[in-house]
């Protein structure tokens, strides 16, 4: 069996659920959450500056998927790899490098954009550059948290984690849309290379334990195989792996592809007014994060995924037969107030399955269904030039209702799921 590591196993096992915010008390966890959000600060920058600027040069919601779809081919070819970098190599220093190379593109594109800001070929570059940074830094900060914290703090603070994602993904594309007016789109860029030299300063701060790989020797395409074959063999893992990639078939489309349509053709606004919708799904999400953390000994957990998916949806059919901003802004933020509680309790009880040992490489491929994103929203980015946003809208955020109800009465692994249980796992494993 694996052993916890020695600052976690020294710890006492806590017999009751810690307290909800006990965990920020924890300095290594407090700069890890503080660098985590400044790192979400410059990506949702960067996604509304390139959505923007993108649907801005070419008019086409086509090629708002298609730069999605670039971005994401680096995830989709590097995201099981990066796996088995995680497990193999100090995590540390997989974040230091992964922080330094998001800070290098950052400043070399702002240049770039300066110098030609007509010019489309840079922006998919950058996705593209971009991307591979992110296959790596995604799935490693997911198991960063299980270094960094006992068990019995893990749902609360991946709660945190997530909250502070949405936190950033409410001031992220506000700033970024009024960014452009004050600063024009390099602007911005500067404004990312900046918040990376912060993250750096957050992971030097941090103390991890002594790290060894927990890889034996071997290639790395047998070790990617270890992490494969656990996810066949385990329903439950695989379970909540299939449900994860409703998320970017269904929902991030009309997040990330969508907006910018519906900011400038059905609302008739600027870069602030598709700010203000992004915004407001981030207002949801922090509201949502908040209520994640607070569940405490709320067992039923997988009873409360499939119910958060459901009211999601139907808030984002809400969005999308809204007449005015401001009902579009109130269902904006409900979906993202139940998105939040969905995400969270969907990565709480998959990265709970998931034994210490092939964390990397069971996240690394876990991490594979960011590469579904652009399909969503490629499908999206056409749909809209053929039928419009708010039938797209409509068609795929029903369909994520549709599968929360056919899993409720059809998949009893994630309808009967506990938190006590996968508490109970994880601690029978590393005990």
């Amino acid at each position: 069996m694996a052993s916890l590591p020695p600052h976690l196993a020294a710890a006492p096992v806590l017999t009751q659920p810690p307290g909800n915010f006990a965990v920020l008390r924890q300095r290594n966890f407090a700069w890890f959450l503080a660098g985590t959000t400044l790192s979400n600060s410059g990506q949702w920058i960067q996604q509304v500056t390139l959505s923007w600027l993108v649907y801005e040069i070419t008019g086409s919601g086509a090629m708002l998927g298609t730069l999605n779809l670039v971005r994401s081919l680096a995830t989709i070819g590097l995201a099981a790899l990066a796996g088995v970098v995680i497990d193999r190599f100090a995590r540390r220093r997989l974040m230091l490098a992964t922080n330094g190379w998001l800070f290098t593109i950052s400043l070399i594109f702002g240049f770039v954009l300066h110098a030609n800001p007509g010019v489309i070929w840079p922006l998919f570059a950058f996705s593209f550059l971009g991307g591979v940074a992110q296959a790596i830094d995604m799935p490693l900060r997911q198991t960063v948290v299980f270094t960094l914290v006992h068990r019995s703090f893990v749902p609360s603070a991946v709660a945190l984690v997530q909250t502070g994602w949405a936190v950033m993904r409410s001031l992220g594309p506000a700033l970024g849309g009024f960014l452009i007016l004050w600063l024009g789109p390099e602007g911005n860029f500067f404004v990312q290379a900046g918040a990376y030299a912060l993250v750096a300063v957050t992971v030097l701060q941090l103390h991890f334990p002594p790290e060894r790989s927990s890889l034996t020797a071997g290639s790395t395409r047998g070790s990617l195989m270890e992490g494969v074959r656990y996810v066949a063999k385990e329903p439950t893992t695989r379970a909540f792996l299939l449900m994860g990639w409703v998320l970017p078939l269904f929902i991030i489309p009309t997040f990330s592809a969508l907006t910018p349509i519906y900011a400038k053709d059905v609302f008739g606004g600027g870069p602030d007014t598709l700010g203000a919708l992004l915004s407001a799904v981030g207002i949801g999400g922090i509201g949502g994060g908040f209520v994640a953390t607070s569940l405490g000994r709320l067992d039923r957990r997988g009873v409360i995924q499939l119910g958060a998916l459901l009211l999601l949806s139907l808030s984002l059919m809400g969005f999308s037969q809204s007449s005015g901003l401001w009902m579009a802004l109130v269902c904006l933020a409900l979906a993202g107030f139940f998105e939040m509680i969905f995400l969270t309790s969907n990565q709480t009880l998959l990265q709970l399955s998931i034994p210490d040992a092939l964390r990397g490489r069971v996240t690394g491929i876990v991490s594979l269904s960011a590469g579904l994103m652009p399909v969503g929203a490629l499908v999206a980015g056409f749909g809209a030039d053929l039928f419009g946003p708010r039938l797209v809208t409509l068609l795929l955020s029903g369909s994520a209702g549709v599968i929360a109800v056919a899993v409720y009465f059809f998949s009893p692994i994630i309808r009967d799921y506990r938190l006590s249980l996968a508490l109970a796992e994880r601690e029978e494993s590393t005990g």
